[in-house]
């Protein structure tokens, strides 16, 4: 997303998506992905992408920043240029750029917050292995375990077993097991397999109700944690929720329904995305933040 000193969106650029840059191929995908999107936004922009020098630039990126950075700099020429995490993009957008927290669930989940003063912490976001509690990830890794559970005659009968093996074309939850280990799974297919969960628990099936209850419980425990280390107790503060695992009716409810009674915070939907949330880091760097206009609905 490009803007000007005023905070106006100029235009905006997509490409796919990137991670790691190590080995060439990684880092050619990475060069593509973000030369892509900037070139494609300083078009829109009535800018020329090879000759263009910004006067701040703000990028965001899952899976680290230390890999990112020299390559970064030699894609997009500014006068400055900050390069953080994303969940510090997507808060900034999702508050447009006050103090608050966002809890951040898709594949894995992560509460990022930051207050008054500039201080910022975290809670979760750990990886598939040691955390994503709540996550889409870990919704479907529960919803294998209750049918595993099933399979071997000590858990109750779920609707997520016919749902799990009609979805994937498993013979059992034991060959989707083996399968989940395997390359054919990725972690992103496996967390997209929750809404499963979601499906079951509309059906009235109480193991997939307790699942979604259960996970709502884990994002708000994340968001607390992140109060306590930032906010005084009982300070009412802007909450905002992103990701795939919201979809679930029942899950946001319940996320809803605990953090207002816990915090006395209203969690809501993101004010912009985070694209919007990196470009105002971006006017904040140039001492020119601006209460951002013209950004796309689709942004929003």
């Amino acid at each position: 997303m490009v803007g000007n000193e005023s905070g106006a969106v100029l235009g905006l650029g997509r490409s796919g998506p990137c991670n790691h840059v190590t080995g060439p191929e990684a880092r050619s995908r990475f060069e593509l992905a973000i030369g892509g999107a900037v070139g494609e936004a300083c078009v829109a922009a009535s800018l020329d992408p090879s000759s263009i020098v910004f006067a701040a630039a703000c990028l965001g990126f899952s899976g680290g920043t230390a890999d990112k950075e020299e390559s970064t700099r030699a894609l997009i020429r500014a006068n400055r240029i900050s390069i953080m995490h994303d969940a510090a993009i997507a808060l900034s957008g999702a508050t447009a750029g006050e103090p608050g927290i966002v809890m951040i669930s898709g594949t894995g989940s992560m509460a990022f917050g930051r207050n008054s003063r500039g201080i910022e912490a975290r809670a979760g976001g750990w990886g598939y292995v040691y955390g994503d509690e709540g996550s889409g990830f870990d919704l479907t890794r529960q919803a294998l375990r209750a049918a595993l559970r099933h399979e071997e005659g000590w858990g109750p009968q779920t609707l997520l077993t016919d749902l799990l093996l009609r979805a994937t074309g498993a013979a059992s939850a034991n060959d989707l097991l083996h399968r989940f280990y395997t390359p054919e799974y990725s972690r992103p297919s496996i967390a997209a397999l929750s809404i499963l969960v979601s499906e079951a628990a509309e059906e009235g099936d109480s193991e997939a109700e307790r699942l979604l209850f259960d996970a709502a419980a884990q994002l708000v425990n994340y968001v607390e944690g992140v109060h306590n280390s930032l906010f005084e107790p009982g300070q009412t503060v802007p909450i905002a929720y992103i990701g795939g695992v919201f979809k679930s009716r029942r899950l946001l409810q319940e996320f809803i329904r605990s953090v207002r009674y816990r915090l006395a915070s209203p969690p809501r939907p993101p004010r912009y995305g985070p694209a919007a949330g990196a470009l105002i880091e971006a006017l904040r760097l140039d001492d020119n933040f601006s209460a951002l206009s013209g950004v796309p609905e689709s942004e929003k």
